[in-house]
């Protein structure tokens, strides 16, 4: 067995062995578990795993000073950044369990028995059940809100589907220490033994998706990544659904009116938004489409001057800083693409990264600038009047989001953008960034192929829908059907005979 550590991207050292990497005997142990968790996970009922889900965001409130220095330490991120994503991480579990409370997830369906135009029809009731056991892998970037403790956990474990985490390399010691807390925390709130699980390593993680226990898989990372655990989901003889958030270009586009109503403030956010936590988040703007002529200039500019400010960022991980080394190398060096502004070169012996700025025209983009580069650099492409915008808007590959930056009451240029945009972004912004992504009931944290496999969200409260499946009885007795299928039940929205009924 391997050991794994725990390295601090400030300085590129090992700290700590946090434990061994989990061996093929241990993954089946553990998914062995989770199966045998699952009936009684379910049993608890919505009640019952709403209140595991407070119950687990109180333990890590109560632990968050530890949380935060330990994930601190291991990712860089920051205590203020790092104190706001466990808050974050603790909002949603507790969202969650007002899902759980409200109901409607259920999607409960009833239509009596009854003559139709078609002929007589049974008593079906309709409902959405547990999947059953879930792998979630844990996100480099977000060592909270997207891992062991994060959204994938917290909607599944409210579906009432038990969880085995695949701890991501990049923070382990963080990862080990929050499902702890969980793991004691969800035992003492009556979850049955294997409702929550972690391993190590990268082949663990791979004997996780391939277990047949294993009923859904959550995902954030990589196109690479994801690709390699959807051929493994390829090969069992059962494969299961997979839910992966990968890649993102995120494009924006700022309007003439924009640039010159408020270019220089313009500029600045920008850039404040492509360098936030490193350039390291998923929703990262990596292409900017200004205007040509005097005011794209001032928007440039600003963007220019602020990058020339910026300090070098940690990176989170060897493999993260050489991989923006690689790529932003390569897209400066592209046909047609030139470096505006540098931000402070690396001095550390950490994984620093150097912000970068590069420029083009929206008119022959080359193909390199469409492609995601993570980490603190964007691309700029001017473009000359709405036909040269639009061209280069058909050539964009879907993302998780797409942003139009518009001017005071314009409408009629953000509208026919809105329109060429929409059949690739999951999210469309206006006058704001797309970094930053509010956990809700009306979220949407998804996108077409590349930017997830999947019409699903992994934020927000449909984030649930992932780990239900539907199951209709026909002709139950009464004593055989879910609480919540039954005539005077009255707790939760339900559809009866076509009419939407409402609780009361």
């Amino acid at each position: 067995m391997s050991d794994v550590v725990s390295i601090d991207p400030r300085t590129g050292q090992a700290v700590e062995v946090v434990a061994q990497e989990t061996t093929t005997a241990e993954v089946d142990r553990l998914c062995a578990a989770a199966l045998a968790a699952a009936p009684g996970l379910e049993a608890l009922g919505r009640s019952g795993r709403a209140a595991l889900l407070r119950t687990l965001a109180d333990a890590l409130e109560a632990r968050r000073e530890d949380v935060v220095a330990v994930a601190d330490r291991e990712t860089a991120l920051g205590p203020t950044r790092l104190t706001g994503e466990l808050t974050r991480t603790c909002y949603q579990l507790r969202l969650f369990a007002e899902v759980l409370d409200e109901g409607s997830y259920l999607e409960a369906t009833i239509d009596h028995a009854g003559d139709t135009p078609m002929g007589p029809r049974p008593d079906l009731r309709r409902m959405l059940v547990p999947i059953g056991p879930v792998a979630v892998f844990g996100a480099s970037n977000f060592p909270l809100a997207f891992s062991v403790p994060g959204g994938d956990t917290a909607s599944a474990l409210a579906a009432g589907c038990p969880v085995v985490v695949k701890a991501h390399g990049s923070h382990p010691a963080t990862s080990q220490l929050v499902f702890d807390i969980l793991a004691t925390a969800a035992g003492k709130a009556g979850a049955p033994d294997g409702t929550l699980g972690l391993v190590h390593g990268v082949q663990a993680g791979a004997d996780l998706v391939a277990h047949p226990a294993i009923r859904a898989v959550g995902f954030t990372g990589s196109v690479t990544g994801g690709r390699a655990l959807l051929q493994i989901i390829e090969r069992r003889p059962d494969p299961v659904p997979f839910f992966g958030e990968l890649s993102s270009l995120n494009p924006v586009v700022v309007t003439p009116q924009a640039a010159a109503e408020r270019g220089s403030a313009i500029g600045g956010e920008l850039v404040g938004s492509f360098t936030l936590g490193g350039g390291q988040f998923c929703t990262k703007p990596g292409l900017v489409f200004v205007p040509a002529g005097p005011d794209g200039d001032a928007v440039v500019d600003a963007m220019a001057e602020a990058v020339r400010a910026s300090g070098a960022p940690v990176l989170l991980n060897e493999g993260i800083a050489a991989a923006y080394d690689r790529i932003a190398g390569g897209l400066a060096a592209a046909p047609g693409v030139t470096v505006l502004a540098r931000g402070a070169e690396p001095e550390g012996a950490g994984f620093e990264a150097a912000p970068l700025l590069l420029a083009t025209s929206a008119r022959g983009l080359p193909p390199q600038v469409t492609e995601e580069c993570f980490g603190p650099v964007s691309v700029v492409a001017r473009y000359d009047g709405p036909a040269e915008l639009f061209a280069a808007l058909d050539g964009m590959p879907s993302s998780l989001t797409a942003t139009v930056l518009r001017g005071q009451g314009e409408t009629e240029l953000p509208l026919a953008v809105s329109e060429q945009v929409r059949p690739r972004a999951g999210r469309l912004i206006y006058d704001a960034y797309p970094t930053g992504v509010a956990v809700s009931w009306a979220q949407h944290h998804g996108g077409p192929w590349p930017s997830t496999n999947t019409q699903h969200t992994s934020v927000g409260t449909t984030a649930i829908r992932r780990f239900l499946r539907p199951v209709t009885w026909q002709g139950a007795p009464a004593d055989l059907l879910p609480p919540e299928l039954a005539d005077d039940y009255r707790a939760i929205p339900r559809r009866v005979d076509g009419v939407l009924e409402l609780p009361r």
